[in-house]
């Protein structure tokens, strides 16, 4: 899809001076939906945090419109993130690497001295930031810890009237978050599974460490919190729940089918042909709507633990904590 097709240039340069003036506008990228500021202004990032009702203590990913504008956020840009940024820029891949001093305020990055960085690949999130010509920090844009948006629609019954302007870019290609990796230390750390599967980043720079226990009150990334992505119905794994429960009063959110699929009072199946992509690409959309439906519970699936299973497992597992 190009930028011509979704006949987005009349509202670029409405939404580079919304940004330029210190406003919020929320735009689609390949992954979810983000709310963005200008990240070299600390009073526009803080409104970001207002609007949330994010803790200060979350950094957000900054984005960029090329590799070189990212790496100018970087003090340090190793043989590692040139390899990644070549290979998976454009793309769901967000690096963390050493603050370059000066460039991205205290409030992005939580006070960090690194700052996590990507280029986001959609066409409306290109053209915005090549027009406005400023690194954008940009988490999802919803009420903090609630499901992401993948859709504009999703971004207007979460904010509403709190975002200056929202690009609607149509429904999210991948569905869910970046993949994290942190390239500020010895070895290259996997801290959030996401969209782009382990096992291509570790095919281009080799094996990448799993992330490390921490503080969930200091996290080194977004999207490391133990609940997350949460439903206002609780979330229940198939295989915990327990005997006797009145499956017509619950919500399945299965992958590929399930054998007592009748019993349950809705059902989502995320793909019936077995496709990783695109069950990560639903899964937020279908959590929405098993919500809606005023369900006791949802009970989902555990997701085959590779490739974009992992970032679906992750999502799932977060959202289910209470």
């Amino acid at each position: 899809m190009s930028a011509e097709d979704l006949n987005i240039d009349p509202h670029i340069d409405r939404a580079a001076e919304v940004l330029a003036r210190g406003g919020l506008v929320a735009f689609a990228t390949e992954t979810v939906y983000g709310l963005g500021a200008d990240a070299t202004n600390a009073i526009a990032v803080a409104r970001i945090f207002e609007v949330k009702g994010r803790p200060r203590f979350d950094p957000l990913i900054v984005h960029a419109g090329s590799a070189e504008q990212a790496a100018r956020c970087a003090a340090t840009w190793p043989d590692a993130a040139a390899q990644l940024a070549s290979r998976f820029w454009p793309g769901p891949l967000t690096l963390v690497l050493p603050r370059r001093p000066g460039v991205i305020p205290d409030i992005v990055t939580a006070g960090l001295r690194t700052v996590a960085i990507r280029v986001p690949d959609h066409p409306l999130a290109t053209a915005l930031l090549k027009r406005a010509r400023v690194p954008v920090a940009a988490p999802s844009a919803n009420r903090f810890g609630a499901v992401s948006p993948t859709t504009a629609e999703h971004v207007r019954e979460s904010l509403g009237s709190e975002v200056d302007l929202v690009l609607d870019g149509g429904p999210c290609r991948c569905g869910v978050e970046s993949t994290i990796v942190s390239l500020a230390g010895e070895n290259p750390t996997l801290l959030r599974p996401g969209a782009l599967a382990l096992e291509e980043i570790e095919a281009v720079i080799g094996p990448v460490a799993l992330p490390p226990v921490g503080s969930a009150s200091a996290p080194l990334a977004p999207g490391m919190l133990a609940r997350h992505y949460a439903t206002h119905t609780p979330i229940v794994f198939a295989d915990a729940v327990r005997s006797g429960l009145n499956t017509a009063r619950c919500g399945r959110l299965a992958f590929t089918g399930a054998d007592d699929e009748k019993t349950y009072g809705a059902v989502e199946l995320l793909s019936p042909r077995g496709d990783l992509r695109e069950a990560a690409a639903g899964l937020f959309a279908a959590m929405r709507r098993l919500d809606a439906r005023s369900l006791d519970a949802i009970i989902a699936d555990r997701f085959p633990n590779v490739g974009l299973g992992r970032a679906i497992n992750d999502r799932l597992a977060r959202a289910s904590v209470r």
